[in-house]
């Protein structure tokens, strides 16, 4: 592996860890010419999935492209990258899952909205600004409004007693 600080050919590996479930192996290596350390991240090819943009267009699905929309939302926001790497490994995960060797971009548009309203209302928000390309402030105001009333519902839900199930026993009695 080629050093990416100084460009020399050898560097040997000092830790390999796997990430994400299996799916990737980080590796921690040490430069053989300058001996300055630097981490590298394997993943397997999968097969290919072209990416349907909105005016008809299509290219390779780009996972970058994905996590740099992410970060940018997340951007001085106290979310790890790490929490952001498993968002996007989840959001691909999903998109390939069908098979299909086409994806729209409103699809992964959407997969990422759900995923960073859970993770962060100031990410929803910035991320939902770009991606549906907002004509005003009023339909951003509107936004913020679905998306407290949202979070009124799912703490209502959460705060909510379950009810007691009973048993064929109990309710022969």
């Amino acid at each position: 592996m080629r050093c990416p600080l100084c460009g020399h050919e050898d560097s040997k590996v000092l830790d390999s860890r796997p990430m994400l479930e299996g799916r990737s192996i980080r590796r921690r290596r040490e430069c053989l010419g300058c001996s300055r350390r630097f981490t590298t991240y394997e993943r397997a090819d999968p097969s290919p999935l072209m990416v349907v943009k909105r005016d008809g267009r299509r290219e390779p699905f780009d996972r970058s492209k994905v996590l740099g929309g992410v970060i940018r939302a997340c951007g001085k926001r106290p979310v790890s990258v790490e929490a952001m790497d498993a968002l996007v490994e989840e959001v691909e995960r999903e998109v390939r899952q069908p098979g299909s060797p086409e994806v729209a971009t409103a699809t992964i548009g959407d997969l990422v909205m759900e995923r960073l309203r859970r993770l962060d209302d100031v990410a929803y928000v910035r991320f939902a600004s770009e991606y549906r390309r907002f004509r005003d402030v009023d339909s951003i105001a509107e936004e913020i409004e679905t998306l407290k009333e949202r979070k009124r519902r799912e703490n209502a839900l959460r705060d909510q007693v379950p009810l007691i199930s009973l048993t064929d026993s109990q309710i022969a009695r």
